[in-house]
């Protein structure tokens, strides 16, 4: 019985093994703009075949994508799959940023980039491939619902229903967190500091500048739980 040796592989690899010839490069570019994921079924010497798979964008992932440019902040997909079809997906999701053909230490230096460029960065993954880039971003989001474990280990927070609309949600109650714990400080040195000014007080009014301090900004923090449904994991790194 004669045997062969088959590859199953992506556009790049089969490009690297020097087998994509002018009319299957024009075939895949067709694919590829159509957003669709080429897969190849090739042996020593040709292309035996090809597979077109369509990812589908969930309505959350749209969804998810408006409310975080609300936030100010600046969606980039990065992906190992080619230019074309990243592209593709990115426009039908409204991300402007799409990078494709990255390997993982691609998509690293892209976080580096953009942590130089824009600051603090988040990232969002579920696979092993995305390990570095979580551990490398100021926060990384792991996508718990189908995510490796590895990814879920070098994250900071896990999203156990794989909703990305989650990942606004945290920048939003992190903003709000932020707003509210500059409320207390300025509360506990404001009512401290009027007292100070004054120059006298009797103990009444010295246990009010102590205890109604602390008073008001315990039930000034109970704030941040109005709407916030818990829903996140975060996870410390050791």
């Amino acid at each position: 019985m004669n045997s062969a040796r088959l590859v199953l592989a992506n556009h790049r690899l089969i490009h690297e093994q020097g087998l994509c010839t002018p009319d299957l490069e024009a075939e895949l570019a067709v694919h590829e703009k159509q957003g669709l994921t080429v897969t190849l079924l090739a042996d020593g010497s040709r292309v035996l075949a090809l597979f077109a798979v369509a990812d589908t964008i969930r309505e959350t992932s749209r969804q998810a994508i408006v409310a975080i440019k609300v936030l100010v902040v600046t969606s980039v997909m990065l992906t190992g799959d080619n230019s074309a079809t990243a592209k593709a997906i990115a426009a039908q999701a409204g991300i402007e940023d799409a990078r494709g053909d990255l390997l993982p230490e691609a998509k690293l230096d892209a976080i580096k980039e953009m942590q130089q460029r824009y600051g603090p960065t988040g990232m969002t993954g579920d696979g092993i491939n995305d390990v570095p880039t979580l551990a490398q971003a100021d926060i990384g989001f792991a996508m718990g619902g189908a995510g490796t474990d590895t990814a879920m280990e070098a994250a900071d927070v896990v999203i156990m229903n794989h909703n990305l609309q989650r990942v606004a949600e945290t920048v939003r109650l992190s903003k709000r967190t932020h707003a509210v714990l500059w409320q207390n400080i300025a509360l506990a040195l404001g009512i401290k500091s009027v007292f100070l000014v004054l120059g006298t007080a009797t103990m009444w009014m010295a246990v009010f500048a102590d205890m109604g301090a602390s008073l008001l900004v315990v039930t000034n923090g109970p704030r941040l739980l109005r709407g916030t449904e818990v829903e996140p994991t975060f996870n410390r790194k050791s």
